[in-house]
């Protein structure tokens, strides 16, 4: 019984747009397969509530075939009913079981014993190949791992590894760059940071949030007022750790409703209509000499809204900067930040691309994960 996370982008038409995670499992499969083992996969897509046949894993089981095209790939709808537990009982040698959508069922979410029970009767090995699911506390990451011989796959020791390196021998300087829309959700990482890296480059909506606590106008941009306190105090730790906070000076700003109409606005005179959607060009070159001295790099979350090319720049300019650093160890995570740079050449450059951005930032700041703690036990 393998746990992968398969929980890929979808585009609007309903087809994979990034099969990266897919991707990154197959020599944990090829090396289970060449053992002659019978493989059952478990996997998640989006946050359903109850069966939903647009967050069926059917796609994802069409896609994994193109990795593994000498093997057949079959999707069993209900694990639990007569059909599904006659398909797994007469598996053939050589064939790939996937469960539907795990989260279809209330069991795996809640951790229910019972349901946890039900998966391990399936087989007689658990490996959990799933670094981006292992800071929770679900049925199939931990439930699971307690009731049979449990096992890292080999993507998960090489997340284990990497992001192991930044906490315990990273070189300096070391540089982590911190994007997304939300302070809130990311201060215990940021306390975390400046006890460990030398630069702390901020950008996206959360440095809009920290600006916006120094007393600048931040227009019609994204900030959360009441993160002011606990803002004061990353700069208190960021000082006590001598670690530098590195924030925008410009930025690309569109009039608040019209993201058309762009143009470069320095942050300390913003109008009171504009809106920064991505760093401005003094900004790229500030970040772009700093992460250009680093001999460790982290970047989480993209410092633009991507989702509109216009403000997509700033966040590929960062990754141009980081794949140009030729004698620096970078990982970089977050499913937005993968998303933006995807499709862009010289990603073999990254030292290592993490499959999971909630799951690398709580390792990050804890030095463990429950699905990790789960395989130790």
């Amino acid at each position: 019984l393998i746990r992968v996370d398969y929980n890929v982008s979808l585009n609007e038409q309903g087809t994979i747009s990034n099969d990266e995670r897919i991707k990154q499992t197959i020599p944990t499969l090829k090396l289970l397969l060449e053992k002659n083992n019978k493989l059952i996969l478990v996997a998640h897509l989006g946050r359903p509530k109850g069966r939903d046949p647009k967050l069926s894993l059917k796609i994802v089981a069409d896609d994994l075939h193109k990795f593994l095209p000498e093997h057949v790939i079959t999707l069993v709808d209900d694990f639990q009913n007569n059909a599904g537990k006659a398909q797994l009982s007469s598996q053939q040698s050589g064939e790939i079981m996937m469960l539907e959508n795990i989260r279809f069922y209330e069991g795996e979410k809640n951790n229910d014993p019972a349901f946890a029970k039900e998966l391990a009767s399936l087989a007689d090995v658990f490996v959990n190949d799933a670094f981006g699911v292992c800071h929770r506390n679900d049925a199939s990451v931990v439930g699971v791992a307690k009731l049979l011989p449990s096992y890292a796959g080999l993507l998960l020791e090489k997340e284990i590894n990497s992001i192991s390196s930044l906490l315990h021998e990273a070189k300096k300087p070391f540089v982590a760059i911190i994007g997304g829309a939300k302070t809130s959700d990311k201060l215990p990482l940021l306390t975390k940071l400046t006890e460990l890296t030398d630069f702390l480059i901020l950008g996206g909506g959360l440095a809009n949030t920290f600006l916006a606590a120094q007393g600048y106008n931040m227009g019609h941009s994204l900030v959360e007022p009441s993160e002011e306190n606990n803002i004061k105090e990353v700069y208190a730790l960021a000082q006590k750790h001598n670690t530098q906070i590195v924030l925008p000076v410009d930025g690309v700003c569109a009039a608040h409703n019209d993201d058309q109409m762009t143009h470069i606005c320095q942050v300390k005179n913003l109008d009171k209509d504009d809106e920064i959607l991505d760093i401005g060009p003094e900004t790229q070159a500030i970040f772009g000499n700093i992460i250009s001295q680093a001999n460790t790099v982290v970047w989480n979350g993209p410092v633009g809204y991507t989702e509109n090319p216009h403000f997509a720049r700033g966040t590929v300019f960062l990754f141009y900067a980081i794949t140009q650093n030729d004698h620096c160890f970078s990982v970089v995570g977050g499913g937005d930040t993968i998303a933006a740079i995807s499709q862009k050449e010289h990603l073999e450059k990254i030292s290592h691309i993490s499959t999971g951005g909630g799951a690398m930032l709580e390792f990050i700041e804890k030095g463990t994960l429950p699905g990790i703690e789960a395989l130790k036990q």
